[in-house]
């Protein structure tokens, strides 16, 4: 998957949450549905998403990447072994009712690990 002149229309819009020196929280709203549409377009502009083993997010890839941030990075992972991806609502139309139906779910602990881990540097 990659964004490119002749591929399928994708819209993601985003919010900078808040800022860490080699991480960002954002909220993302999906406005089109592609396939690994977040990672592709994160990753397009140099921002993949944290952990992600398929869009370079398990390095550090902005600053002046030293030693001890390279650690602290390696650190981080270890506490999320996976995408640092999380759907904190969902929604659509019931295909029978046409009720909209909607679910919001909290942080998983991994990740609030991880933005303790921040927050306290």
């Amino acid at each position: 998957m990659a964004v490119v002149p002749e591929g399928k229309h994708a819209v993601t819009e985003y919010a900078v949450l808040e800022q860490f020196p080699y991480l960002s929280l954002l909220e993302l709203k999906l406005r089109t549905g592609r396939t690994h549409q977040i990672r592709v377009h994160l990753a397009h502009i140099h921002h993949p998403v944290f952990g992600d083993p398929s869009y370079n997010g398990r390095h550090l890839l902005w600053g002046p990447g030293t030693a001890k941030q390279k650690a602290e990075v390696q650190q981080l992972l270890k506490g999320i072994p996976r995408q640092a991806l999380h759907a904190k609502t969902i929604g659509f139309v019931h295909p029978t009712t046409r009720t909209v139906m909607s679910f919001d779910s909290g942080l998983p602990s991994d990740m609030e690990g991880v933005l303790a881990v921040l927050r306290s540097e």
